[in-house]
């Protein structure tokens, strides 16, 4: 049974927000300004933590939200706000209030009241504010065990098989358990029939990371690492040992050495590398590769291993193969591309059809079961892309040298070639071992080019290919395939690494002539493999798979883009497909396309890899694997091993062992994504930085209590306008419709207008980009 989660990323209070943002971190400034609502009303400074434990101690059995708070105390002012949701922090970490959720705060009935309080920063393990009073009693119920999936800075939530739904746990309750940590969770009873489970843990059974990536903050001989990452809700407290010439200022990586039990208190750590300055280059792409646990090299040993490899191919291997050498064949690359892991032979057989062949790399030719190679590639799991660098799954004597299929050299494949006629129809296919010989790398552009022109080397095979390759896609789409194009932000860096151009990647026939036939080869050893035993019970293979949209979020989804003008009728028996390509095609080239079209993404399922052939709804097909990458995708390697085992055996592999891999290939995969999401973000708060104070139009793509972010059109960069900023109102989010309505003057900013926002300030260090408004551009 698939779990709800109601209140996670933004919450109940929050409208939808684009794939690539963050929560803002926290609360406005402190202000001690005054101004009063409906008369004199309270001044700022005259909140008091004494005057809000008396509305809540009234009535004790009551959730007040903000609204309501600045209703009773009469506060209609960003000074008066900021000073109430400070007040409201402090006292929920003192034990005081209980906070629910997003906005909502009740009095805590077994608060035992405060004793002395601590600010001081240079307090051992103690950097924040800490009220040593009374916390919310354990109280006694039945435990269960799961893993830790942090939400934000304020709770997290426990996910477990012995539970239906996620239990939630304020971070104070942690025990510092982090994001993917197994820990056990006593369950406390909820407060209201149907609440959402609330618990705290009581033991933290498996550690996944004893290391935090951060900028060091030094006082007098001591120092805290504060976190990169936003969710985290510590610092780590570095003693004078520990600090290893690390300077004010430096990001470093610190690996934790002691974990306390009382909550008051920090992690203490020892810092283990030190990146260099926050901010320059190398340190934050060093820090970033640190945060997501990517390595910096491969061990020696693995090195060593990879060199040993003969580099000849003799003729006893030549023999076992089908040879491809005398057929025209070419490989269509990014033109910085080192590693070629596909390419693509092109012949007319004598009955008219085509022989197109799809050859990939061998790699498990030269990665043998048990290696060191083996053994490195699996930790690994994938090849990662940062702005200015690859991270490989394999070294570069195999990524780029033995298994890459550099042009004019005889190199060793596995290939699926199809025997096709003139209107896409495949009459024959074939699978197995190859050698090819590589006539021509072309870049993008070049097979462009001769696309649009119809001239150049080997124009006849390019076109042919092209054609066919549009008649598959054709296909794919009449059967139910989605067509949401992707946006890829690309970068132009100098030698320094600074961006100095910033653009989005334009996918031309050149690109999706290749997409097709790789689509058409996974496919394909996907079927034939699934055919291969009939009855029930198949042979084990590894599948990519991707579930069809959750019927509740499409719903959702269909009243969100019908506020935009759209009709797109998601409702159960409707051919949900259809209509979300049919919004593509309304979108296309529109402000709201990338809004619209990543929340309609957001409605499905994630992509991942499995032993179970349960179809891939966004391609429309039944089967699906990924064979065609094995230089950086190990489970194309495993792909490629399976198949050349039923090939010469009869018997099933171990369907577990694949499992595990699978499901751990799907967690580094995930783990590449963010990491490179991060670093474009890194780069583009960095290109935005040189257009301080200039404007530029937008698209409001986010919205919660304390602003609204806004993508920028021309460049892609997102960024914040805070409500406080906003002088003319005092806006509420009116979460229901996606919009922010001011309070007195009833404007009205909704979910996907177009904006002017002035570029106000650019943070480097938090990946935080501030933008003024300046106007609302009226439809």
């Amino acid at each position: 049974m698939e779990r709800k989660r109601k209140g996670s990323g933004g919450g109940r209070d929050s409208a939808p927000r684009s794939s690539n943002t963050r929560k803002d971190k926290g609360a406005p400034r402190r202000s001690s300004a005054s101004s009063g609502r409906g008369g004199r009303g309270v001044n700022a400074g005259e909140v008091s933590r004494e005057v809000l434990l008396n509305i809540f101690s009234r009535e004790p059995k009551k959730v007040f939200t903000y609204r309501q708070l600045h209703r009773r105390l009469g506060i209609n002012n960003k000074e008066g706000r900021e000073e109430v949701f400070a007040l409201l922090k402090k006292m929920r970490k003192s034990g005081e209030l209980v906070h629910l959720q997003e906005d909502a705060y009740i009095f805590n009935p077994d608060y035992k009241g405060t004793t002395e309080k601590s600010y001081d920063r240079g307090e051992r393990g103690s950097r924040r504010d800490t009220d040593r009073g009374g916390f919310l009693s354990r109280r006694g119920g039945a435990t269960i065990v799961g893993k830790v999936d942090l939400a934000n800075g304020r709770h997290a939530y426990v996910v477990s098989e012995e539970s239906e739904q996620d239990v939630r746990v304020p971070v104070e309750r942690l025990r510092f358990a982090m994001d993917g940590d197994t820990v056990r969770v006593q369950l406390r009873r909820s407060r209201r029939e149907g609440d959402r489970p609330e618990g705290e843990v009581v033991e933290v059974l498996k550690r996944e990371r004893e290391e935090v990536v951060g900028r060091l903050e030094m006082s007098k001989g001591f120092g805290f690492v504060v976190p990169d990452m936003k969710r985290m809700y510590f610092d780590v407290f570095v003693g004078e040992r520990g600090l290893a010439d690390a300077k004010h200022g430096d990001k470093v990586l610190v690996k934790v050495t002691e974990w306390p039990e009382d909550p008051q208190r920090n992690p203490t750590g020892e810092i283990t590398r030190v990146f260099g300055p926050a901010g320059e280059h190398n340190a934050e792409i060093h820090a970033i590769m640190a945060e997501f646990g990517l390595p910096f090299e491969f061990p020696e040993s693995v090195e060593k291993e990879a060199e040993s490899i003969p580099e000849g191919i003799t003729k006893e291997e030549i023999a076992k193969r089908r040879d491809f050498r005398d057929v025209t064949t070419f490989t269509i690359d990014p033109a910085d591309a080192k590693d070629f892991d596909d390419a693509l032979s092109v012949q007319q057989l004598e009955n008219g059809n085509w022989e197109i062949g799809v050859h990939i790399a061998d790699v498990t030719h030269y990665v043998r079961p048990g290696s060191r190679l083996e053994k490195e590639a699996y930790r690994r799991a994938t090849s990662v892309y940062l702005v200015d660098r690859t991270i490989p799954m394999l070294p570069e004597r195999l990524s780029n040298g033995l298994c890459s299929l550099r042009p004019n050299e005889d190199k060793l494949t596995f290939s699926v070639v199809f025997e096709i006629d003139e209107n896409a129809k495949i009459h024959d296919y074939w699978i197995g071992r190859t050698i090819i010989h590589s006539d021509r790398r072309f870049a993008y552009e070049e097979a462009q080019q001769v696309i649009e022109t119809g001239e150049g080397d080997f124009s006849t095979e390019i076109l042919k290919l092209n054609e066919l390759a549009k008649k598959f896609k054709d296909m794919r789409f009449k059967n139910g395939a989605v067509n949401f194009e992707t946006i890829e932000v690309k970068f132009k860096l100098d030698e320094n690494g600074k961006p100095l151009h910033l653009y989005v990647k334009e996918r031309k026939d050149a690109h999706k002539l290749i997409e097709e036939f790789m689509l058409l080869a996974n496919k394909y050893v996907a079927e034939h493999v699934y055919k291969l035993k009939k009855g029930p019970k198949k042979l084990t293979m590894v599948y990519r798979t991707h579930g069809a949209p959750d019927p509740e979020k499409l719903m959702n989804f269909s009243v969100f883009a019908r506020k935009f003008g759209y009709k797109v009728d998601l409702e159960e028996g409707k051919d949900i497909s259809k209509e979300l390509n049919k919004l593509a095609s309304q979108t296309e080239g529109k402000p709201e396309q990338s809004v619209l079209q990543n929340l309609a993404i957001r409605t499905m399922a994630k992509a991942k890899y499995s032993t179970e052939a349960e179809g891939h709804f966004g391609l429309a097909f039944a089967h699906y694997s990924h064979f065609t990458s094995p230089i950086r995708r190990y489970p194309d390697m495993m792909a490629h091993r399976l198949i050349d085992l039923y090939q010469h055996k009869d018997f099933t592999a171990e369907k577990e062992e694949f499992e595990e891999r699978s499901l751990h290939s799907s967690d580094m995969e995930k783990r590449a994504a963010d990491a490179e999401r991060a670093s474009i973000k890194f780069k583009q708060v960095e290109y935005i930085s040189g257009f301080l104070g200039q404007q530029f139009k937008g698209i409001v793509s986010g919205l919660t209590e304390w602003g609204m972010y806004v993508e920028i059109e021309e460049n892609k960069c997102e960024g914040m306008v805070r409500l406080a900023d906003l002088q003319d109102d005092f806006y509420e989010l009116d979460a229901a419709n996606y919009r922010l309505i001011g309070q007195n003057n009833k404007r009205i900013i909704s979910f996907g207008d177009e904006v002017i926002v002035e570029v106000k300030a650019a943070n480097v260090l938090e990946r935080t980009i501030d933008l003024e408004l300046i106007d609302v551009v009226k439809k």
